[in-house]
Order: C-alpha cells, then structure tokens, then sequence
C-alpha cells in the first residue's frame, strides 16, 4: 500500500492543507486565530506563496491531530521537486531528431522530459523510428532505459 507521503510527494503543504480544512468546513482565519497565527501568513501559505515552517506546522499538527512533522515533510518533498524543477530546466532532448507525430497528444515544447521520462521512453520506444530511439538513450542514458 502507498502511503500517504508518497501520493503527495511534491505537493506543497498549503495545497494539502488547504484541502484539509474544506473537508473539515474550517475556514484558515478559524484556525489562525485557534492556534495563534497570523492570519495574513497562514493565508499565504494556503495559497502556495509561503513556504510551511517549523513551529507553525507543530501548532496546525496538533490543533488538526495530523501526524507530528507530517506537513514539513511535504514542504521538504516540495522544495525536493522544485529545486530539481530548476536543475532541469532547459534540459531537454534534441526535439528536431522526434517526428511530431511521435508525440501528437502533447506540445512536446511542454513537456517535462525528466519528470515524464517514463511516458517518453515508452512512446519511444513503441513507435519511435532508430534516429528517435538513439536520441533518447543518448539523453537518458542506457541505465536508465
């Protein structure tokens, strides 16, 4: 069974916790003024402008009985998916070696070639051409195929 850090791997903590207090009809000024929070920062943080820390996530943790240390946990998988976001940023394969009937359900301007290497490597390899399939082993690498 996948737990529940893994299904939200990469989600901020706001967005979780935004979800959270709708399920449980609680409004963010509600819980700001329980756990004696600024309203303005809890705000932010729902909205994903702000990251979660430390001493605020403990408050929230326990006024919502989450698992201590479960919404830093998320903010460290967020800050783990945006960081390699930024490293892999422009890294891409050469695109002028794939037909665009290789990928013609998606912009392949858009595509995230290192999070979505799986979809790539199998739509590669099921119905790329020889110059298609070498050009993804050259940018992936034999191991990773």
């Amino acid at each position: 069974m996948i737990s529940k850090i893994e299904l939200l791997k990469g989600i901020h903590p706001g967005v979780y916790l935004a979800r959270e207090l709708q399920r449980r009809e609680l409004r963010g000024g509600t819980l700001a003024s329980r756990i004696g929070a600024y309203r303005q920062n809890l705000n932010a943080i729902l909205q994903g402008r702000r990251n979660m820390n430390l001493p605020l996530s403990l408050k929230i943790e326990q006024e919502l009985d989450l698992p201590e240390g479960f919404l830093m946990t998320l903010q460290l998988h967020y800050d783990i998916a945006r960081t390699k976001r930024e490293q892999y940023a422009g890294q891409h394969p050469d695109r002028t070696k794939f037909r665009p009937v290789l990928f013609w359900d998606v912009d392949p301007q858009k595509i995230d070639w290192h999070k979505n290497r799986s979809f790539v490597i199998q739509r590669v390899f099921e119905r790329g051409e020889e110059q298609e399939i070498e050009e993804a082993i050259r940018f992936y690498g034999r191991e990773e195929i």
